[in-house]
């Protein structure tokens, strides 16, 4: 809270506060960074939920996350989130490089952020999990003033806003990074787009989260930025994700994989991961994670899908993943959703007769009609019995 720091405070109660989180010994599931770090997500995540859509500023889902990370594996190199809020991409590749014996000290990370709270929560996630990261030296807006100009990143992984309006479009025109076409004023999707793919290095891969409106988007010429962006073969991966993952909007979204070089040349994988996931609560679904290997999560099926295409070895799955060419695509007009090239699973065959089919349904639904009736008469004499007789 702001009034921390308020004069009247007492600052040695305020430090003996702190010195109980200082001195606690948390070495129960691994060193204490690592819980302490667990604890402080743990936080953020139970804010999200309170704070509903002003949450989206800061958080992205975990499982989203770890999606990104296991797709693009980010052990060594320059890691980059134009739009970075709490810090979860760069905590969870972390994560990532510890479970799979790497080293951390292997990436470096870079990022940025407008809001200046969201600023200091991502320095303090990133502080107690001891990982060294350039935010720049303020906070600042991506587009308009750029923390890290030269910065050519090996990894982006980013969750920008999703179709932020009145992003000053008219005052960044012919700018150096709208290589694949102006993006339009209403919309900035494309422009954290051509952002990221203008800071990726020859050989960058990124991965990015946005509504699913621009996968076929076609007002404020971002049909053209489209065709334009598939043509120069950059992009390399859509996952169309399950519903209900936010805690901030119901907004259906996809995350897009480029790859500046890419080993399926001309090809694109759809995922259409619409099915997956688990509800958690009434409101919220969760993809499921599981190194098991009998027990693949749902990250890691969606992880495996792009390895097994990228190394030349997947095989279509009807419903759920498939490899487009660009002429394939271009018969599409360019649009991405996955549904138009992975088709619709198929329905396991109802071998039983429509006839029989029928009377064994009228003979339970008349089971149940009966039921009904007998537990009528004794919510009807229950009542009686308190006074309340219904006519």
């Amino acid at each position: 809270p702001k009034n921390f720091a308020r004069p009247e405070l007492d600052k040695r109660r305020l430090g003996e506060v702190v010195d109980l989180f200082t001195n606690i010994r948390m070495h129960e599931h691994g060193d204490s960074k690592d819980i302490l770090g667990r604890a402080y997500e743990y936080c953020l995540s139970r804010f999200a939920e309170a704070e509903g859509k002003l949450a989206g500023e800061f958080y992205t889902p975990a499982c989203i996350v770890k999606t990104l990370v296991n797709v693009l594996q980010p052990y060594k190199g320059r890691v980059y989130d134009p739009c970075c809020g709490s810090g979860g991409m760069f905590v969870q590749s972390a994560r990532f490089i510890l479970n799979h014996s790497s080293n951390i000290n292997n990436i470096s990370v870079y990022g940025q952020d407008s809001n200046p709270t969201t600023w200091k929560m991502a320095q303090m996630n990133l502080a107690i999990r001891g990982i060294e990261a350039d935010l720049g030296p303020y906070n600042a807006d991506t587009f308009f003033n750029d923390c890290h100009p030269t910065l050519k990143a090996d990894f982006v992984m980013a969750n920008p806003p999703f179709n932020l309006s009145d992003w000053g479009a008219d005052k960044l025109a012919g700018d150096v990074r709208w290589k694949y076409g102006t993006p339009p004023n209403g919309n900035a999707n494309f422009a954290w787009i051509q952002h990221i793919i203008h800071h990726l290095a020859p050989t960058g891969r990124a991965g990015v989260v946005l509504a699913n409106g621009s996968l076929s988007s076609q007002s404020g010429g971002e049909g053209e930025i489209r065709r334009n962006l598939v043509e120069a073969d950059l992009v390399d991966c859509i996952v169309a994700m399950p519903p209900q993952l936010f805690y901030t909007t119901q907004i259906p979204v996809s995350i897009w994989f480029f790859n500046k070089d890419k080993k399926q040349k001309g090809k694109t994988l759809f995922i259409d991961a619409r099915n997956l996931g688990t509800m958690v609560t009434r409101k919220l679904r969760e993809l499921t994670d599981s190194e098991e290997p009998n027990d693949r999560g749902d990250i890691q099926r969606i992880a495996d899908t792009y390895r097994a295409y990228a190394e030349g070895r997947m095989e279509a799955e009807e419903g759920f993943c498939a490899a487009a060419t660009m002429e394939e695509i271009a018969a599409q007009d360019f649009v991405l959703t996955p549904g138009r090239y992975v088709g619709i699973a198929a329905q396991a065959e109802d071998s039983e007769p429509f006839a029989e089919k029928m009377a064994r349904l009228t003979g339970e639904l008349s089971e149940l009609f009966e039921r009904s009736h007998e537990l009528e008469a004794e919510i009807r004499r229950q009542l009686e019995r308190i006074g309340y007789k219904m006519e």
